[in-house]
This record gives C-alpha cells, sequence and structure tokens, in this order.
C-alpha cells in the first residue's frame, strides 16, 4: 500500500486539480473546470491511506452509491490512470474512439431483432431515447446512449 506521502505525490502532479483540506486531516482534491455539478475527484484522502476516487462515469470500476472507489490498495500505476480517468470524465468530452452523432442532425433511429425502433434526439446538452412518442430516458453522452442501446439489444439503422 502507497503512504500518504505517496499518494500525495500522484495526485499533486495533476495541475488541474486543487487541494481541499478538510476534518480529521483528510484531504480532497477538486477539478474545477469540470463540466457537471461534481468537481471532486479524489475524495477524504486520509493520513491512513484510505481515501477514494470519483469514478461514476468510469467504464469498469464498481462504485459505490456515490460513484467512488476506494483507491487505499492502489498501486502508483493504477492511482494515476484513475485520477486521469475521473478527471477525463468529468471534462464532458466524449472518447474519440467512439463514432458520434452530429448534433445538428435531427435523429437516429436504433432497432432490435423485434424490430422494435428507438428514436435518439439531441436537444440542450441532452441525448433523449424515445419509443415512439414516449421518452424512454435521456443521458448526458453519446457514449451513454450508446452503451445502454447496445446492452437493450439496438442496433443503429
Amino acid at each position: 500500500m502507497l503512504s500518504l506521502e505517496e499518494k500525495l505525490a500522484i495526485v499533486e502532479s495533476f495541475p488541474e486539480l486543487e487541494r481541499k483540506n478538510v476534518s480529521l486531516g483528510r484531504i480532497n482534491f477538486h477539478y474545477e473546470d469540470s463540466a457537471y455539478d461534481k468537481k471532486t475527484v479524489v475524495y477524504h484522502l486520509h493520513p491512513n491511506g484510505n481515501g477514494f476516487v470519483y469514478a461514476e462515469y468510469i467504464k469498469g470500476y464498481a462504485t459505490d452509491n456515490k460513484g467512488l472507489i476506494n483507491i487505499r490498495d492502489f498501486s502508483a500505476e493504477e492511482l494515476r490512470d484513475i485520477i486521469e480517468k475521473s478527471i477525463h470524465s468529468l471534462t464532458g468530452k466524449t472518447s474519440k474512439k467512439l463514432p458520434k452523432m452530429d448534433t445538428e442532425q435531427q435523429e437516429e433511429h436504433w432497432i432490435d431483432e423485434d424490430g422494435h425502433v428507438l428514436v435518439v434526439t439531441f436537444v440542450e446538452d441532452l441525448w433523449y431515447i424515445y419509443a415512439g412518442s414516449n421518452l424512454d430516458c435521456a443521458f448526458e453522452t453519446y457514449e451513454e446512449v450508446q452503451e445502454y442501446l447496445a446492452e437493450e439489444g439496438f442496433t443503429k439503422k
């Protein structure tokens, strides 16, 4: 397990993070340029080495109900990686690896193997999925739309 000093050195190597001392010797680090209300990247880094990183929007990590993962036993490489991913997830920018829907485009149609069609539209910073005239759900990013529709068995027409 990394010591508090080792973890602090890693976290403080990210110039975009701002240190905030909190109670009981714990330390938070905020990403003030976050595209979301959520700004805390590192939460309650404790002198005993315990702490959390916000990972709600990051695939592949099991988070608690606040979107946090415990970093107590993370290696230096794992800690750098999760902090980098957390910051990126809060920028509001989508990954370059996935195709993006042109926001000028009015709508996309997605279909499942039974022929059910869902319509995806982008309006005022949110992605909406409609089943006929009924709103099915809304997402902040197109990546979330793609992931949701793939999980539900839909493919883009």
